[in-house]
């Protein structure tokens, strides 16, 4: 019998979403990375919403959308219903639900913002690693029947935000508060269904892109700029790449003002 605590197939949305900034102003929708939610973008939302209009949409799995069990292409899709036509601004996990949905439907995304985003990981060996080492992460918090008690939210929490990838993150910048709006099982979902080793590689397609398209990296995130010149380039003159100085994987978290400075004058370009 089916473990019902461990969910197989897809929940329906919709995605939950705040709003934030004037109501007449541009639509800018917010998909923020994995174990964070629609609350955890700090000072660059409060940046935006001086004089855009906010979709801030907590994704499958996450936030007020714990229940919802989507994968990338399903989950780009409830991402659409959520925030409709406007500029995306997608950070890690929410690149990958941002480049899906600007494949799929774009009429929606009228700009498109992919920050320490990826196209997928080719090769198959190493994008099947990855799909078990996420699934061993999925079974810390959902373990299967009869296995070992889950990880406490909070110790996972912990144990995540200290890895290298938010070595250089001030610690209030980290949003804990926010982040301790997930649940157990959401994060769990997430990480089966829409995990890096689930994605299916985009790279072929890039050039189906013609939005204007800005890639932002941290400097010190060699392999993630990498990544990015690789995306510019297969997308074309519509795309291209800002360098954060000075940052890692998480540079809106770490320098918010040249982050908020450099989706500012794409969105006026």
């Amino acid at each position: 019998m089916p473990d019902p605590s461990r969910p197989t197939e897809p929940a329906p949305g919709p995605l939950a979403t705040e709003h934030a900034g004037p109501a007449t102003g541009p639509v800018v929708v917010l998909a923020h990375g994995f174990t964070q939610t629609a609350r955890t973008w700090g000072p660059l939302a409060d940046d935006l919403a001086r004089d855009h209009r906010l979709a801030l949409v907590d994704l499958p799995g996450h936030g007020g959308s714990a229940g919802v069990a989507a994968d990338l292409v399903d989950g780009a899709r409830l991402l659409g219903d959520a925030g409709g036509p406007g500029a995306y601004v997608g950070y890690s996990m929410g690149a990958r639900f941002c480049l899906h949905l600007a494949l799929a439907r774009p009429d929606l995304v009228r700009s498109l913002v992919l920050i320490s985003g990826t196209a997928g990981i080719d090769d198959p060996d190493e994008r099947a690693d990855r799909r078990a080492a996420d699934g061993a992460l999925a079974d810390r918090l959902d373990p299967p029947a009869g296995g070992p008690t889950a990880e406490p939210l909070d110790d996972f929490l912990e144990t995540w935000v200290a890895g290298p990838l938010f070595a250089d993150v001030p610690r209030e910048a980290l949003a804990l508060a926010g982040r301790r709006r997930n649940t157990p099982r959401g994060l769990a979902s997430s990480l089966r269904l829409a995990g890096t080793g689930t994605q299916t590689p985009l790279w072929g397609r890039l050039g189906e892109l013609s939005m204007p398209l800005l890639v932002v990296t941290g400097g010190s995130d060699r392999k993630f700029i990498d990544l990015g010149r690789r995306l510019v380039a297969a997308i074309g003159p519509s795309a291209r790449q800002v360098v954060v100085p000075g940052t890692g994987h998480a540079p809106h978290l770490v320098d918010p003002a040249a982050v908020a400075a450099a989706v500012r004058a794409h969105l006026g370009g």
